[in-house]
């Protein structure tokens, strides 16, 4: 099995690409912005860089329990992650409600009832770098993202079960 995944088949503003991994390949959305390699926090941009999947959350009572080998958990109404920079707890899960800014994982629409953390910007951190990379379900209506990867639920089903810790997500332009 390759070590990497990769997104092919993009420019730098496109949001429409494919997800490699081996000879199997799914259709992606990436952020409204296009990729960026000087991501910043709040640009709408997927940043260039290997993404490695680092854990999955689940919505337990959308969505059956993913196969995979990367750690697993399920969302909870309180979870969320910081996105504030400055904030000492900056790209990092948290507990709602929180005193700073940080997104919701608990959604009303569906796109974080399956999601995978992407370890961009977290080991180490850069304040304002940008936060809050996943990998989550594209929305209805295919619109991009706001900087993450998103597919349908059963690419991403089958790709959180091919990959493995360790393996990464090539995007560049």
């Amino acid at each position: 099995m390759n070590k990497t995944a990769c997104v092919r088949g993009l420019s730098s503003r496109q949001t429409r690409a494919w997800l490699w991994l081996g000879h199997r390949r799914w259709p992606i959305m990436l952020g409204a912005a296009g990729i960026s390699h000087f991501p910043r926090e709040g640009d709408m941009a997927t940043p260039a860089a290997i993404l490695r999947p680092l854990c999955v959350f689940y919505r337990t009572e959308r969505v059956r329990r993913p196969t995979t080998m990367l750690p697993l958990r399920a969302i909870r109404p309180d979870d969320g992650w910081c996105d504030a920079p400055g904030h000492a707890l900056y790209n990092r899960y948290i507990r709602q409600p929180f005193p700073a800014s940080a997104e919701h994982l608990w959604r009303d629409d569906r796109a974080y009832d399956l999601l995978a953390v992407l370890d961009f910007n977290i080991h180490p951190r850069c304040q304002g770098r940008s936060s809050a990379i996943f990998l989550h379900l594209m929305h209805d209506d295919a619109r991009p993202t706001a900087g993450c990867i998103a597919m349908h639920e059963q690419h991403l089903r089958a790709l959180l079960h091919d990959l493995r810790p360790g393996i990464g997500i090539r995007v560049a332009c």
